[in-house]
C-alpha cells in the first residue's frame, strides 16, 4: 500500500509497510542509521534523525532494536541506497524476545544469519512472513522449544536462498551422511571433509521433518549436541552464501544455551 502523494524534498514516494530492524549504528550526536528488512522492499537502510536528543526521543530509538517488528510510513526512491522514515510504531509488542536473555540471544542469532543472507534490495514477501511468524513463535516458545529453535530455523531460512537440504534418503536405517556442498543426503563418504555423519545426521533428518516450531520440543538435545549441529549448518551457509564469513552471535549462543 502506498500513499499517492510525491514528497519533493526527496523525490520519493510515501509508502506504507512493515519492517523487522536489523541493525541499528549510532549516527552523528542525535540520529541513527537503521537497516530493516521490508515487507515491501526487503532489505533497506534507513536515516532516523532527532531520536537519541532527549529522554522522550530515546524512548523512540528503543524501537529500533534489533528484531523489533515496526509499523512503518517511509519515504521510498528507487535509486536511492539511504532512505528515511516518516511515521513508525511498535507492530508487534513482544512479551519476552527483547527482555529474556535466551529468546534475545537466539533472536539475535536469526537477526545475523538472515542479514548475512540478504545481498540485494529487493522484495522477498515470502521471506518476510516465515522471518515475521518465526520470531512471534520464538516469543511465546516453551524453554524446550527455543533450546532447539536456532537449528530449526538455520535449516528452514536455507529455503529461501536455494541451497535447503534435500532428504530424499529414505533408509535411515543404514549408515548414511549428509553431503553439505551438494545439500544432499548420500549413502556414500563424500569425497571432501564437508559432511554430516552419525548423529548429528539422524537428528537433522528428523529436524528437516519439523512443520511446526512447538514440534521441536521433543528434541530432548544436549548442549554441546546443539552446539556441533549450529557449527555445522554455519558452515552449510558459508558454503551457499558469497562472503559469508564467521557469525558473531553463535559463540553468545553457544554459551547460553
Amino acid at each position: 500500500m502506498y500513499t499517492p502523494a510525491l514528497n519533493n524534498r526527496h523525490l520519493s514516494m510515501t509508502y506504507k509497510t512493515k519492517g523487522v530492524v536489523l541493525r541499528t549504528v549510532k549516527y552523528g550526536e542525535t540520529s541513527i542509521v537503521a537497516t530493516i528488512f521490508t515487507e515491501l522492499f526487503g532489505l533497506q537502510t534507513y536515516m532516523v534523525n532527532g531520536v537519541r536528543t532527549t529522554k522522550k526521543s530515546s524512548a523512540k530509538a528503543n524501537l529500533f532494536q534489533p528484531a523489533a517488528i515496526l509499523d512503518m510510513v517511509v519515504y521510498h526512491h528507487e535509486q536511492k541506497n539511504m532512505h528515511r522514515i516518516k511515521e513508525f510504531k511498535w507492530d508487534f509488542l513482544y512479551d519476552n524476545v527483547l527482555t529474556n536473555v535466551i529468546k534475545n540471544s537466539v533472536a539475535l542469532y536469526m537477526v545475523e544469519l538472515l542479514f548475512k543472507c540478504l545481498k540485494q534490495p529487493e522484495q522477498h514477501t515470502d521471506l518476510f512472513y516465515f522471518f515475521e511468524d518465526a520470531l512471534k513463535a520464538l516469543d511465546e516458545a516453551s524453554p524446550a522449544v527455543t533450546g532447539n529453535f536456532p537449528l530449526y530455523f538455520s535449516l528452514q531460512l536455507s529455503h529461501f536462498f536455494g541451497f535447503k537440504l534435500t532428504n530424499d534418503f529414505t533408509n535411515t536405517d543404514e549408515q548414511f551422511y549428509i553431503d553439505l556442498q551438494e545439500g544432499v543426503f548420500t549413502p556414500e563418504q563424500p569425497p571432501h571433509h564437508y559432511f554430516i555423519e552419525g548423529e548429528p545426521a539422524i537428528i537433522t533428518a528428523d529436524l528437516l521433518k519439523v512443520l511446526h516450531p512447538d514440534d521441536l520440543g521433543h528434541f530432548k538435545l544436549h548442549h554441546e549436541v546443539r552446539r556441533k549441529l549450529l557449527l555445522y549448518y554455519q558452515t552449510y551457509y558459508a558454503l551457499h552464501i558469497q562472503d559469508f564469513g564467521q557469525m558473531k552471535t553463535l559463540m553468545v549462543l553457544q554459551d547460553v544455551l
